[in-house]
């Protein structure tokens, strides 16, 4: 255990003393208490992602919390992701799209940032790196241009929301809806993960294990849920989706090759969309995109407005931010030889990369 987590490190203020702690299974409640009331906090800070990394993908988790008189008041959830290929970082939230700190107040943040910085000059890591939605430490380097995130309101009314979405995307729903097409809540993963190696094989990027999802599935139990769409009786596309108070999120999708020419992909998030309206959610997370990429213009297509995201980081033993990413030059080659990879050695080959990038 690293030495900054071995005694609680205490700050004094006006009011009462404050001490960083690491979590352990006895405050998981609370934690998660926490989490679904701060205004900071998001469905990647709960604290079923430290299981999830440890016990699926081998990773190290280390969860901090800032607790005043007794009472969690701040969260700081990270991940030291280590590996051959792609280094060694300490980062809130690997394999999220959302992290930091989400705190009471800003000395209640500074504390559990600084707390991060030395953990991570400790553990001699390449870098820290903290993502989040707004800008928390400007004197950062900070990558602030490659990632966008789409988030918008759902009308409690079905009929408004399909008039909300642009008319060009709302006629492929349309036209989707004429066919033998349904939406399917899935049990189990056995239609979602087939779909979704193919689909991620196909643009190049290596598969998680089976095991990944069947954790996420089980650890966030009715919060994480599988939705299949049906063409004629024919599974065409899949996506895993989490909630979160009012909010759905929609994080792993798949199709198959079926799916662009039934317009399985538009009717697969409008089913979603229209599941979310009837119980109750009001926000819809579409989630991060690169600027420029496909899945950026599906999302613009669909009336939403891209966000920036804000990933900021301290530099350890690194001397400049990194750049893993599949827009960069260097994979390019790596990216089009996994595209005509047979599926069975991508899906065997594809865990053992997936779970360095974080």
């Amino acid at each position: 255990m690293s030495t900054v987590m071995q005694a609680s490190t205490f700050v004094e203020t006006r009011a009462k003393p404050i001490s960083v702690q690491q979590l352990n299974n006895a405050r998981i409640a609370e934690w998660d208490a926490f989490v679904d009331v701060n205004p900071a906090a998001t469905f990647f800070h709960r604290a079923g992602w430290r299981r999830v990394l440890e016990e699926s993908l081998g990773h190290r988790a280390y969860y901090l919390y800032a607790e005043r008189e007794g009472r969690i008041v701040g969260v700081l959830p990270l991940g030291h992701i280590k590996t051959l290929l792609f280094g060694n970082a300490l980062v809130s939230v690997p394999f999220c799209v959302y992290g930091g700190v989400a705190a009471e107040d800003e000395v209640i943040e500074q504390l559990l940032t600084d707390a991060a910085r030395e953990l991570a000059e400790e553990l001699q890591v390449d870098y820290l790196e903290l993502r989040s939605r707004t800008r928390r430490n400007p004197d950062w380097p900070c990558k602030d241009e490659l990632y966008v995130t789409f988030r918008k309101p759902i009308d409690p009314d079905v009929e408004q929301n399909m008039l909300a979405i642009p008319r060009k995307q709302r006629r492929m729903v349309r036209q989707a809806m004429k066919r033998d097409i349904q939406g399917e809540i899935d049990p189990n993963l056995d239609r979602f993960f087939p779909i979704y190696a193919d689909s991620v094989r196909r643009h190049g990027t290596p598969v998680f294990t089976r095991r990944y999802f069947e954790a996420l599935h089980r650890v966030f139990g009715r919060n994480c849920q599988v939705l299949t769409v049906t063409c004629e009786g024919r599974p065409v596309s899949s996506v895993m989706s989490f909630y979160f108070r009012d909010e759905v999120l929609p994080y792993y999708g798949g199709g198959t090759r079926e799916a662009r020419s039934v317009a399985g992909f538009d009717f697969l998030y409008w089913d979603l969309m229209r599941r979310a309206c009837e119980q109750g959610y009001r926000m819809f997370d579409y989630g991060r995109s690169k600027v420029g990429t496909g899945s950026f213009s599906f999302k613009k297509n669909w009336g939403f407005t891209p966000e920036p995201l804000y990933y900021e980081y301290h530099l350890v033993r690194a001397s400049r931010i990194p750049d893993i990413n599949p827009l960069n030059p260097k994979y390019r080659l790596f990216i089009n030889a996994w595209k005509h990879l047979p599926l069975p050695v991508a899906n065997l080959l594809g865990p053992m990369i997936s779970r360095g990038l974080g």
